[in-house]
């Protein structure tokens, strides 16, 4: 299934499959994993996902003189880059691009879902957002940790591409889990975003949940779970 998608979705990246990152995922997808270990180890596995986001930015050649004088041919960004985080789960993706993008500007999207029906996807509600006013102009990391019936990234990149007049192709989606059936609603409707994920899992349940998953990112994150 995983080689299929990728195949039919050339704009979908997965993550090298590391024994590193199978030992995050492993980490983090344990139900006996302590609060603190939970965030320490989706931190670490969020920071790579951050990072293959960065190395798909467009860039131009830049040469700079070394300090033994032979210059070296490197590169520089070709747009400004900025984050717009799927609140609430999506802010724990926050500090990982604050970390590797000195001064980048953060906004935030609040997707409201209605979940009362089972028998298919939740309906979802734009309900607040707030971004740079340059950002039609920028590189734009779209952050949401779970991508299901891919609902709610959806309606987000429709608010980045109606409202604030952002390009298609300069949205990044970074993602910690998928499943094909939000990568395939996803990328059919917008097959010029590029989605970053670290994980492509089995599927969904019958009540919209992912397989085998992980619980609710944002409530082990932030410590609300019951």
């Amino acid at each position: 299934m995983t080689e299929a998608l990728l195949k039919q979705f050339p704009q979908l990246r997965l993550i090298p499959q590391s024994n590193q990152v199978r030992f995050l995922h492993t980490r983090i997808r344990d139900a006996t994993s302590s609060r603190e270990d939970y965030v320490f180890f989706a931190d670490r596995l969020i920071r790579l996902i951050v990072e293959e986001g960065l190395n798909c930015i467009p860039v131009a050649d830049l040469e700079v003189n070394t300090p033994t004088q032979v210059p070296y041919n490197g590169v520089k960004s070709v747009h400004g880059i900025c984050g717009v985080s799927i609140m609430r789960a999506g802010e724990s993706m926050e500090q990982a691009l604050r970390e590797t993008c000195r001064g980048v500007r953060i906004g935030k999207i609040l997707i409201q879902r209605d979940e009362t029906t089972a028998d298919k996807a939740p309906d979802t509600r734009f309900s607040y957002s707030k971004v740079p006013l340059d950002i039609h102009e920028r590189i734009v990391f779209l952050m949401d940790p779970m991508l299901a019936t891919g609902g709610s990234a959806a309606k987000a990149a429709e608010i980045l591409i109606d409202k604030y007049k952002v390009k298609e192709e300069n949205i990044i989606f970074l993602n910690v889990v998928s499943c094909p059936e939000g990568l395939t609603n996803f990328s059919s409707r917008f097959p010029k975003i590029l989605v970053v994920t670290s994980a492509i899992d089995d599927g969904l349940n019958e009540h919209k949940y992912i397989l085998p998953g992980l619980g609710d990112f944002g409530d082990r994150y932030f410590g609300t779970t019951h």
